[in-house]
């Protein structure tokens, strides 16, 4: 390729973007570490290296130190592995200097045989930080291939608290005390579980479409395309069954006879094949039973969705899933998916933490119903019979009160209170 094109496209790229407008995004990164940002598509992978270079900034580093590169930019369809140092040699030339430049490459797996590239970079102590592309390099595929050189970092749709950030709510929402600000708040919260959380989407009207465009585009090229499915018509099927079974353990045995309930007769081992492919496309994510056997926990997980508006796309009144699965992504955005589960032995808690010893129930409305309640409450009593001491909370849609049973306190706390105060147990 034309070094002196080369130049300019780099050039281009970084006066285009790097002067987009930047919600910040609550994730704790160091200036010394080598990242790779992965997760599901538009969540603002590429935005965490624009706020990634804008911290540099603030910091006193010259944009000339900077050299950003993204590798979806048409002109650079026909770069090759042998012209990536390039793009280091102008790095260097932009910088004047014997200062290693800040490198940050944006779905550089668009270019075959990159690895070595980036791997020797990191060797030789060059700050890297690249995006993790669905459709063509997944996160087990970017640990195995870099070796230990970047951290992977998952990247989540906002947060609450960045949603509201993302709307110029000016109020004070950790405090919302007048009647005025709770509705705007409330509202917020109505369209965010609704609709979901995809950054984009705040400024969107017609966000059900929007979502349809994000679906499509993960289902047609992360799944199908890169897995080179042909039956398409069970992974839509799969998807709908799983949004119809949010809240319940769903074991492959359990999906193939859901499958051969309408007609579908898929193999189990295809269907094992096929949720793999959609849970490596972020999609969907697993909880594990906290108390079942190791095989149990591999086998009958709870399936959830990244994202409450997808989910929502499969379902006629979702409301009470979407809650629950709101929760479960909060969780694992706090936690670590690998710190989430759920508990079930002669009894079922919805979300347990062990590292924190809190079980969460979660119930759309249970102040005006005397059975839920009662089922609710049941449920932490015979808990604290295998786990004394756990911490117990109830996380409903709107309510607020405070039970004490048997000496366990279990706030019933609303939804949105608890996504923008996690001090709140």
């Amino acid at each position: 390729m034309n070094r002196d094109l080369l130049k300019q496209i780099m050039i281009d790229q970084k006066e285009m973007y790097l002067n987009n407008p930047i919600v910040h995004r609550d994730y704790n990164l160091e200036d010394n570490v080598n990242y790779c940002f992965v997760g599901i598509r538009r969540t603002g992978k590429s935005y965490m290296m624009y706020q990634q270079i804008k911290n540099l900034m603030d910091k006193g580093v010259s944009i000339n130190h900077i050299v950003y590169v993204n590798f979806e930019d048409e002109r650079l369809l026909e770069l090759n592995a042998d012209e990536l140092n390039s793009i280091l040699e102008i790095g260097l030339e932009i910088a004047g200097s014997d200062i290693k430049p800040y490198l940050f490459f944006d779905e550089i797996q668009n270019i075959y045989g990159w690895e070595k590239f980036v791997r020797r970079l990191a060797d030789t102590k060059y700050r890297i930080n690249i995006t993790g592309s669905n459709s063509k390099m997944l996160s087990s595929e970017i640990a195995s291939t870099l070796g230990g050189r970047f951290m992977i970092v998952k990247i989540f749709p906002y947060s609450f608290q960045e949603y509201i950030n993302a709307g110029n709510i000016t109020i004070d929402h950790t405090n919302v005390i007048s009647t005025k600000d709770r509705a705007v708040i409330m509202n917020l919260y109505n369209q965010y579980v609704e609709f979901g959380a995809f950054p984009e989407l705040v400024d969107i009207r017609n966000k059900r479409d929007y979502l349809n465009s994000i679906y499509q585009t993960i289902y047609l090229g992360d799944i199908i395309t890169r897995n080179k499915i042909t039956n398409d018509f069970a992974i839509r099927l799969i998807l709908k069954k799983v949004a119809e079974s949010i809240m319940k353990p769903l074991s492959y045995n359990r999906l193939v006879n859901i499958l051969k309930s309408t007609g579908a007769a898929i193999g189990k081992q295809t269907v094992i094949n096929y949720m793999g492919f959609i849970v490596e496309s972020y999609i969907l994510f697993t909880i594990q039973n906290y108390a079942a056997k190791l095989v149990e926990k591999e086998t009958a997980p709870k399936y959830y969705f990244m994202d409450t508006g997808l989910l929502g796309l499969f379902l006629i009144d979702g409301k009470t899933a979407q809650l629950e699965n709101l929760v479960a992504i909060e969780l694992i955005r706090r936690y670590g998916n690998e710190n989430v589960f759920y508990f079930e032995k002669n009894v079922e808690i919805d979300f347990y933490i062990p590292d924190e010893k809190l079980a969460i129930q979660v119930s759309y409305s249970i102040l005006d119903n005397i059975d839920t309640m009662d089922r609710e409450v049941n449920a932490f009593k015979k808990l604290h019979n295998y786990i004394p001491d756990t911490k117990c909370m109830i996380i409903t849609n709107s309510e607020e009160s405070e039970f004490d049973v048997d000496g366990i306190k279990i706030p019933v706390v609303p939804a949105w209170k608890w996504l923008i105060n996690d001090k709140i147990l």
